[in-house]
């Protein structure tokens, strides 16, 4: 028997545990992350969610418990109630606010004590007691809120996407978590929400995990994706990722069969919203947002507006998604979706044990620019994409689907949902 003297090499044997970045994930306050994102306002649910039944709501860790008073605005309050502690989630609304069912102090939406009834003249001194509170509004169908220093408060953003609408258009919103690919019983999707927001500028998954590995998963586009022969890098160039004054934006540029040149942009922008070409075909701007909302370190919901005539987009995301439903566990080993690709990555992933390539440039990228806002709001200054004075909140987004034949400065933003022929 010959024995070779030659040592294996590169087993698994000895390897020590693997690590998160914290300073890009964790979102609880006091942690890097978690005062960035501080700085912004996010959508804390759709407008629905606020209503005369108190409603718990988790944001980057914090429990809380959103309302909507006799007038109509809506009141987001910590829900341990200030005179005994009891959760103001048994509270009810009446005039006066949100009344806790213990001993009756309300509280209105700025967290007010408005009155005491178990004390002399309803509270003498009730002026003096304040429930800890945040401020809220509403826009585009959605819930916001604002949870960082009261001094560095910008103004609620808009969204060059949802202005202006037509005669005939709407907005429509959304709560399924549309872009994680599963849909949770609690409402919310079980990993880091970075694990997400980067995936939108990781385009590599796209052509393989979409198309190359688990079939055509939204169906068929412009004929990109297929042959299945082609290396995914050849469709995919160095330059396609550039850092904008909102976030990172990924440009591809695909030579058709036809002879057109499709470009397709995809953005994220910061805190935690993504541009996404319509996934089933259409041309123009991009007719929906989705909202990444980190609930905490290790679970993020997505909140979506829909511009357009009908929710058709909506429809046919929640048809796919419910023919995946119920399937076996094979079935997801064989045509796996974002849930199993990021989702599998664990609770945080072990950015430790990575191993980038030259395709992950765009996730580089998002990662540089996150560290970069967090030492600038370390240093006492504002982040990108926040603004103060009035007419500074328009975000400009300029994520879509074009031609090269049609200027792309002359495209109207695209009304309808087109059916792409296969």
């Amino acid at each position: 028997m010959n024995v070779s003297n030659e040592v294996d090499s590169g087993t698994a044997y000895g390897r020590r545990p693997g690590t998160h970045d914290a300073v890009l994930t964790e979102v609880t306050a006091g942690t890097p992350m978690g005062e960035l994102l501080r700085r912004y306002w996010h959508p804390i649910g759709l407008s629905s969610y606020a209503s005369d039944l108190p409603r718990e709501i988790r944001i980057m860790g914090e429990d809380l418990i959103l309302f909507r008073d006799r007038s109509g605005a809506p009141g987001l309050v910590h829900p341990r109630c200030i005179h005994r502690g009891s959760s103001l989630l048994y509270a009810r609304i009446d005039d006066h606010g949100i009344r806790c069912c213990y001993h009756g102090w309300a509280f209105d939406t700025q967290g007010h004590c408005t009155d005491q009834p178990c004390e002399a003249q309803n509270g003498l001194n009730r002026d003096r007691f304040r429930q800890p509170w945040y401020p809220v509004e509403e826009r585009y169908g959605l819930i916001w809120a604002y949870i960082g220093p009261p001094e560095r408060k910008p103004l609620l953003p808009r969204y060059n996407l949802f202005e202006d609408l037509a005669a005939d258009e709407q907005l429509f919103t959304d709560d399924y978590n549309i872009g994680s690919g599963r849909t949770f019983n609690d409402g919310t999707v079980p990993f880091n929400w970075l694990q997400h927001f980067e995936n939108i500028v990781d385009y590599g998954h796209f052509m393989w995990l979409h198309y190359l590995h688990s079939g055509p998963q939204f169906g068929p586009r412009y004929g990109e994706y297929d042959d299945l022969n082609f290396k995914p890098w050849s469709r995919m160039d160095p330059e396609m990722w550039r850092v904008s004054s909102r976030g990172v934006v990924s440009e591809r540029v695909s030579n058709l069969a036809d002879g057109r040149t499709l470009h397709s942009i995809t953005e994220t922008v910061l805190p935690g919203v993504r541009g996404v070409p319509n996934p089933f075909g259409g041309e123009g701007r991009t007719d929906s947002l989705g909202f990444v909302l980190p609930v905490d370190d290790t679970n993020f919901r997505i909140f979506t507006v829909l511009r357009g005539v009908q929710p058709t987009f909506f429809e046919r995301i929640h048809a796919l998604r419910g023919a995946r439903e119920g399937k076996d566990n094979e079935y997801f080993q064989r045509f796996p979706g974002d849930w199993e690709a990021q989702g599998s990555q664990g609770a945080i992933t072990l950015h430790s044990e990575e191993h980038l390539a030259t395709s992950d440039k765009g996730v580089r990228m998002l990662r540089r620019l996150l560290k970069e806002q967090l030492d600038i709001v370390a240093a006492g200054g504002d982040p990108i994409n926040v603004g103060f004075e009035p007419g500074s909140e328009l975000v400009e987004l300029e994520s879509g689907q074009f031609f090269e034949s049609v200027p792309v400065a002359t495209i109207e933003t695209s009304t309808t949902l087109q059916e792409v022929p296969a």
